[in-house]
This record gives structure tokens, C-alpha cells and sequence, in this order.
């Protein structure tokens, strides 16, 4: 009998929360591809280390078609007999610098709608059209943000953007629902987290940004949290038996 391994993809794997979650997914049992910009020793060593099988892809998001074409090139290769399940998670982002949209610059907007939207639009493409016909669990868990649910100044992009990764999210829910073995989908929001953009934050032009006291607030409190306890916050929500009955949740509840 063919020993199967629960396949995991995960974007922005080499720093925070995404960095945490690759080597918690680093155990045995399951295969793990990493999607960044450039690669990771440490995740390699982990790896070497617990004899799991790991990808690591080096590729600029912002090049989301050709990220898209590769992951479909790829999952098409594969031997689906050989996975007990199948996980996409969509962790990487931008946060463009911290102006009005009236001083943002195109060049910045641009790149982070691409990595932060575009990617995960495309990657999710793939992903469900490569593996429709996989008959194993199919999941596909994208890292949201409160910022998605709330407008702040100053971060037009950043907002906008996973405002529209909640609300894909939720159409392609509905898509994968119509089909007999469809896909569960959430876009998650995992809490605040002590990572750089925690410190892009606090560390803005508050002339620029009136938000500033409240994140350096949260700092200052003790009330952000480490990556890795909120990578374990996630993948423990991500294995919950009613993953996908909700398309838009919280970590915190």
C-alpha cells in the first residue's frame, strides 16, 4: 500500500507568522512546498532534521501568473494516490508605506495589490482546478486581517486588499459548494501579531498615519502575539472539523 502524506502550500514562508507556520507544518506525515522570495536554510535544516519532504520555491508574488502557472504545472505532475489531504494557504502580503492614497506612490500600490490580492486570486485558481478531481480533502486557508473588515487611514491598499481576499474567498466558497467533493475555503483573520508590519506600523508618520497610538499602544501593552503562537492559533483552526463552514472567520473567535 502507497504511504500518503498530507500536502501542504504556503506562501511567504521565510519571515513572521508564515516563517512559524512552516516549520510547525515540518513534522512527519506531512510534504510542505514554501512559496517566497527566496529561500530559507533554517526551514532546510529543520527539515533535513525530521526527514520531512519540503519544497522551496523561489519566486516574486508579484509575478502572480507565472507563480500560478508553476503551482498548476506542478499539482498536474503529482500523484494525487500519494496525499491523504491537500492544503493551500495563502500567507504572503505587502504593506505599502503608510500615506493618504492621494501621496501613495503607483509603483507600491501596484506591487502590493499583485502579492497581496492577485497572487491569491490566481494561486486559489489553480489550486481548485488542478485538484478538482483529487478525491481527498481539499482546503484552501487565506490569511485575512481585521484591517480587511475595518477602513483606516492611510492604508487604502492594505485594506482594500483583504477586504477583496474576504470576499473571493467567499464566492469561491459558494462555487466549490456545487461540487461533490468542492473544496472548503475561509479567509481567516489571525489576530495582531508582533511582526514587522506590527512595527511598519508603529513606526509610520504619524502626521501621515492618525492610527500610530494604538498600535505602539499594543506594543507598549504586551498585547501582540508571537508568530509562533499564532502560527499555532491557525493550523490548529485549519484542522477544526467545521473548517469552511464559516468562509469568513477570527482566530480570536
Amino acid at each position: 500500500m502507497t504511504e500518503t502524506t498530507h500536502l501542504f502550500i504556503l506562501t511567504g514562508a521565510s519571515k513572521g507568522m508564515g516563517q512559524a507556520m512552516a516549520h510547525q507544518l515540518l513534522r512527519p506525515g506531512n510534504t510542505l512546498v514554501c512559496i517566497s522570495r527566496g529561500t530559507d536554510e533554517s526551514l532546510a535544516q529543520t527539515a533535513e532534521r525530521t526527514g520531512v519532504a519540503l519544497n522551496q520555491w523561489a519566486m516574486d508574488l508579484a509575478d502572480a501568473a507565472g507563480g500560478a502557472a508553476h503551482l498548476a504545472q506542478w499539482l498536474d505532475q503529482q500523484d494525487a494516490a500519494g496525499f491523504a489531504s491537500v492544503t493551500l494557504i495563502n500567507n504572503a502580503a505587502l504593506m505599502p508605506p503608510l500615506v493618504p492614497l492621494r501621496d501613495a506612490s503607483a509603483a507600491d500600490t501596484v506591487t502590493a495589490m499583485r502579492v497581496g490580492l492577485e497572487a491569491p486570486m490566481l494561486l486559489t485558481s489553480a489550486f481548485l482546478s488542478s485538484t478538482r478531481a483529487w478525491h481527498m480533502p481539499r482546503k484552501v486557508l487565506n490569511i485575512s486581517s481585521g484591517l480587511g473588515r475595518r477602513a483606516m487611514a492611510s492604508q487604502s491598499a492594505y485594506c482594500t486588499l483583504k477586504a477583496g481576499m474576504d470576499m473571493f474567498t467567499r464566492c469561491a466558497a459558494l462555487d466549490e459548494a456545487s461540487l461533490p467533493n468542492g473544496a472548503q475555503l475561509c479567509a481567516l483573520a489571525p489576530g495582531v501579531i508582533d511582526t514587522g508590519m506590527q512595527q511598519q506600523l508603529r513606526g509610520a508618520d504619524a502626521a501621515a498615519f492618525p492610527d500610530i497610538g494604538r498600535f505602539a499602544g499594543l506594543h507598549a501593552s504586551g498585547s501582540l502575539t508571537s508568530p509562533a503562537d499564532a502560527a499555532r492559533a491557525v493550523l490548529a483552526y485549519l484542522q477544526r472539523p467545521d473548517f469552511g463552514a464559516e468562509s469568513l472567520a477570527d482566530v480570536r473567535g
